[in-house]
């Protein structure tokens, strides 16, 4: 595992200039030549990356999934996120990078900033998000007036150089947001398709009693089994349903454990040991606060 620690270090390793600002630089996607390294065979970079690309031949590898950029898209990487390229695309990008510009900020310059804090809620920068965001011609020539704006203004630092940009960054993230919201609206197809999926992946996962090996089954697999992000599957089922991830969990265990208590002599310890709780009291107290009474007090109003 290969880490790029500073913006300087990330230029070099593209072919690029030295950046004119240690902490922020804007880069012509056009002019990357990435050096033969197989730095990039594995590797994560200490700072924030947002890109808006087109026509990019090469794909990189982000988390699971590979990205394809060549229909114009926004990514977005946070720092020590795991990424990697072949050297075959290495070789590709060095003939034809594509077109686009990439927003690079380091932690630091956010410092004291409350956009260090608010960044942290923008769940596009999420690990094995591949679901990157798809923008209109005007939407994104929107975005490239941001980046260029951000270019200019680190031209020649003063003591409102950091100010000007932060705002430009906050903006180019509230722009940002919206797109990735509009998203679960434009998609509902494909949204309510992966809800079916989910729904049978929990019907599978709790008639094979996995529960008994692996326990419950945790947001985290239902993502990576419907080849999403955790952040972006609990963002899309709250678009559809207005429950996250977990809260779909919890109702398809709540809905197993009431067919169990009605229809089987198990006693209510063998019940949530069968639907993966290591303690009875946690499954308990969460079929207490689901339903308003016991497990207990359920079956006997069926007697």
């Amino acid at each position: 595992m290969h880490s790029i620690n500073s913006i300087s270090e990330f230029h070099r390793q593209l072919s690029l200039p030295a950046p004119l600002h240690p902490l922020v630089s804007v880069i012509d996607v056009a002019g990357i030549k990435p050096d033969e390294s197989d730095i990039w065979e594995q590797f994560y970079v200490n700072f924030y990356s947002i890109s808006l690309k087109k026509d990019v031949t090469a794909k990189i590898k982000y988390g699971q999934q590979y990205y394809d950029f060549d229909k114009g898209t926004m990514n977005f990487i946070a720092p020590k996120q795991i990424q990697s390229l072949t050297m075959a695309e290495i070789r590709k990008m060095k003939v034809e990078c594509g077109k686009g510009y990439m927003l690079l900020f380091h932690p630091d310059f956010l410092y004291t900033h409350p956009l260090a804090t608010k960044i942290k809620n923008y769940n596009f920068f999420s690990y094995a998000l591949n679901e990157a965001l798809h923008l209109s011609e005007r939407e994104e020539k929107d975005i490239i007036e941001i980046f260029l704006k951000i270019e200019q203004e680190y031209q020649h630092i003063d003591k409102h150089t950091q100010d000007i940009i932060l705002s430009q960054i906050d903006m180019l993230l509230q722009y940002s947001n919206r797109f990735y919201e509009r998203q679960f609206i434009t998609r509902k197809a494909v949204n309510h398709a992966l809800l079916t999926q989910l729904e049978k992946l929990l019907d599978d996962y709790f008639d094979s009693e996995e529960t008994l090996k692996q326990g419950l089954p945790t947001v985290e697999y239902l993502a990576e089994s419907l080849h999403v992000s955790a952040r972006y599957l609990s963002d899309l089922l709250r678009s559809v349903t207005g429950k996250n991830t977990q809260q779909h969990i919890h109702d398809k265990l709540i809905e197993e454990a009431k067919e169990q208590l009605t229809a089987t002599s198990l006693s209510v310890a063998e019940i949530a040991y069968k639907l993966g709780f290591e303690h009875p009291q946690s499954f308990n107290k969460l079929f207490k606060k689901k339903t308003n009474v016991s497990p207990l007090a359920f079956r006997q109003s069926f007697n």
